[in-house]
C-alpha cells in the first residue's frame, strides 16, 4: 500500500468520478483506475462500486477512507517535522479566507513576507463551508473565518477577535448618522445580504428567527464586492460584520444593538498534527494585527 495510491483514493472518493479525479491529479483515467484497482486487491474488497461511469462508495470504501486520511495526514506532518528538524526555510502555506477576514490577513502577511521570505503563500477565497471541506481533506494549512456554530471533534479553535454586527448603508443615507440601530428596525429596511452558503447570512437568519422577525430582504448577492457596489447606490441596506467594511470606502457601519449581535473571528486548523514552524510563526503575526480588530 502506497501513499501515492491513498491519495487517488482520496480524491475519488472526493469526486465520485474517476475522469474528473485523473483531471485533478494530472494523471491519465487508466493510471488512477489501475492504482485504486491494486489497492483493492491489496486490502481484498472492493472500494468503489462501478456503474458505467458513475462510481459510489462501498461500506468497505467508506471505512477506509477515515485510515486513508489520517495515514496521508501522518506521513505529511512527519516530513515536515524532518523539514524543521533541519531548519529548511521553504515551502508553502495554504490559507482559508472569508471575505470579511482579509483586512486582518493583508498586514500580517507583509510582515510574515518579510521576515520568511522563502516561504511560498497560498490564499484560497470561499465560503466557510467550502474551505472546512477543503481544510478536512488536508488541502490547507488553517482558515480564517468567522464562527459561532457547534465545534466540530476534527478541528482546533483560536479565537482572534470579536466584532459587533452592523447595518451598512451609503453614506448619504437617512440612518448613518444614528449611533446605532436595533435589529427590528433593520428588519424592516429593504435589504441586499449575502446569499445563502454565507455563514454571515446563517448567523443573519439565526438571530432574525431568534426574534420571530420576517426581513426585508430584496436582493442576495453571492459576491460581496458586488453587494457593496449595490449598497453605495444608496437604494438599499446590508447586515454585515463591521470588520468586512472597516477599510471600504463609500460606505457606513452602523452597529446593531441587541445580545448576541458580535461575530467570532477564528484560525481553525485540524487536531492533533503538527504544526509547521511557519504556521506558528504565522499564527503569532495574525494575534498580533487582531488587536486592532473587532
Amino acid at each position: 500500500m502506497e501513499l501515492r495510491q491513498l491519495r487517488y483514493f482520496i480524491k475519488a472518493k472526493e469526486m465520485l468520478n474517476f475522469t474528473e479525479a485523473a483531471r485533478q491529479l494530472h494523471i491519465s483515467q487508466s493510471t488512477l483506475s489501475q492504482q485504486i484497482g491494486q489497492l483493492e486487491d491489496e486490502l481484498g474488497v472492493l472500494l468503489f462500486d462501478r456503474l458505467g461511469k458513475r462510481i459510489t462508495l462501498t461500506e468497505a470504501g467508506r471505512l477506509f477512507s477515515g485510515y486513508a486520511l489520517q495515514s496521508i495526514h501522518e506521513a505529511e506532518s512527519g516530513l515536515q517535522v524532518l523539514r524543521d528538524l533541519n531548519n529548511m526555510n521553504t515551502g508553502q502555506i495554504s490559507i482559508g479566507l472569508t471575505y470579511g477576514l482579509r483586512p486582518i490577513l493583508a498586514p500580517a502577511l507583509i510582515r510574515f513576507m518579510q521576515t520568511w521570505p522563502k516561504i511560498t503563500i497560498q490564499v484560497v477565497l470561499g465560503t466557510s463551508a467550502e474551505l472546512l471541506e477543503k481544510l478536512s481533506h488536508l488541502e490547507l494549512d488553517f482558515v480564517l473565518t468567522f464562527h459561532e456554530a457547534e465545534k466540530e471533534k476534527q478541528f482546533k479553535y483560536q479565537l482572534l477577535f470579536e466584532s459587533p454586527m452592523t447595518l451598512v448603508m451609503a453614506p448619504h443615507m437617512p440612518l448613518a448618522k444614528k449611533k446605532s440601530v436595533s435589529l427590528e428596525a433593520a428588519a424592516e429596511l429593504p435589504l441586499a445580504l449575502p446569499a445563502q452558503g454565507y455563514s454571515t447570512r446563517a448567523f443573519i437568519s439565526h438571530v432574525l428567527s431568534q426574534k420571530n422577525l420576517s426581513p426585508n430582504i430584496a436582493l442576495e448577492i453571492n459576491d460581496i464586492n458586488m453587494l457593496l457596489e449595490v449598497i453605495r447606490s444608496g437604494e438599499w441596506y446590508s447586515i454585515l460584520v463591521r470588520t468586512s467594511v472597516k477599510q471600504e470606502d463609500g460606505v457606513v457601519a452602523v452597529p446593531i444593538t441587541g445580545k448576541g449581535m458580535h461575530r467570532k473571528a477564528m484560525i481553525i486548523s485540524m487536531k492533533e498534527t503538527y504544526e509547521k514552524k511557519s504556521v506558528q510563526s504565522f499564527y503569532r503575526l495574525l494575534k498580533e494585527t487582531s488587536k486592532s480588530m473587532g
